[in-house]
């Protein structure tokens, strides 16, 4: 193999799949970035057997061929050099970097022994736009679970509703749902939290839409020239809407900011609660305040003003507020619930996009 490629491209992609690449492996070939040549293209490629990203670069190819070279200690290399033209020549299993004043050759492995690539060819996709994707993600991603012991709920749930399109994900504790518009064929999938972390990761400003592509068991998002290829995750994710209130006795609609503002102060007097806050909708006074109290620092009361229908109060997890808050987009929201252990809902006052997160409370 011998070929030419820009430094800043190849540090990108090397940026961009090199993160993949499991130092906690008992397959050394997995620590690795595959490099090979292809319809005058380098192709950069690196998995840990769940998740393969794959990257196209623009070149020069001289020579055909390909090998395989550590991940860590390529990209760290080939971003601390210059601006420019960067020549690859393999000589067996070393691969030889030069630009004007650097050579180095690195030991690699050879191409054949590197896993096979995951491909997916079902007719089953999506295509979205950049910025809702982006958006749709970071407004469900954050309420997956942790815990491994329940795999159905480490993921994004994809999937169609009666003609509609949603992500949604919970941990047990609250729920996020997130309209994507209409869907064009049925669709029921378990995306991994890690994948879509990836996709985040990965995402630039001058990506325009993201494709995926189904299969029974893996997943394929297209951004640009990069390719991630995942598996999806096995079960059934739980019918979550049966724990969607149809509707609310008690809603009061807020400035999103003042309501964040006076839950954030609440939280420093909660430590020693678990984060825990009483959140009290008052209907004569058309305000909403939050209380908490902490023996060793002292307590807190703070409101603000509020278009209130009904009263009453619940307690709740300080940061799971917080988080809700910051998903939603708009200025103004409404905060609904029904009674003390009735589920919190939070959306936009006009809802526009179709979101909702939902935080169940504590028992105080």
């Amino acid at each position: 193999m011998r070929l030419q490629v820009t430094q800043e491209n190849l540090a990108k992609a090397l940026n961009v799949v090199g993160k993949v690449a499991s130092g906690k492996t008992p397959l050394p070939i997995l620590n690795n970035i595959l490099l090979k040549t292809d319809n005058n293209r380098l192709v950069l490629a690196a998995t840990n057997l769940e998740i393969a990203i794959t990257e196209y670069v623009g070149g020069k190819i001289e020579e055909e061929g390909s090998i395989t070279v550590p991940a860590r200690l390529m990209s760290e290399f080939v971003s601390n050099l210059p601006k420019g033209n960067v020549l690859l020549t393999t000589d067996g299993n070393k691969l030889l970097v030069e630009t004007e004043h650097y050579k180095s050759t690195i030991n690699g492995m050879a191409a054949d022994e590197f896993p096979s690539l995951p491909t997916v060819t079902s007719e089953q996709k999506i295509i979205l736009p950049a910025a809702l994707m982006k958006r749709a993600t970071q407004q469900t991603v954050l309420v997956t679970s942790g815990d491994d012991t329940r795999p159905v709920l480490t993921g994004v749930y994809a999937h169609s509703h009666e003609g509609k399109l949603y992500f949604a994900a919970t941990d047990g504790y609250r729920l996020a749902e997130r309209t994507l518009g209409d869907a064009i064929q049925e669709l029921q999938a378990i995306i991994p939290n890690g994948t879509l972390q990836e996709v985040l990761r990965i995402m630039t400003d001058d990506i325009d839409e993201i494709e995926f592509q189904f299969d029974e068991a893996q997943v394929r998002i297209q951004l640009g020239e990069i390719e991630i290829v995942s598996r999806l995750i096995d079960g059934n994710f739980p019918d979550y809407r049966q724990l969607i209130p149809a509707s609310s006795d008690i809603s009061a609609t807020l400035d999103k900011d003042e309501f964040a503002r006076i839950t954030k102060i609440a939280s420093l007097f909660a430590k020693e609660s678990g984060g825990s806050v009483t959140v009290n909708v008052d209907e004569m006074n058309k305000k909403v305040s939050i209380n908490s109290v902490a023996s060793q620092v002292g307590e807190n009361s703070s409101e603000v003003e509020a278009e209130v229908r009904g009263g009453g109060q619940v307690t709740l997890n300080s940061r799971y507020l917080l988080e809700a808050l910051g998903c939603i987009d708009e200025k103004r929201v409404t905060f609904s619930f029904s009674g003390k252990l009735s589920p919190c809902i939070l959306t936009a006052a006009t809802d526009q996009v179709g979101y909702k997160h939902i935080v169940m409370p504590l028992k105080s």
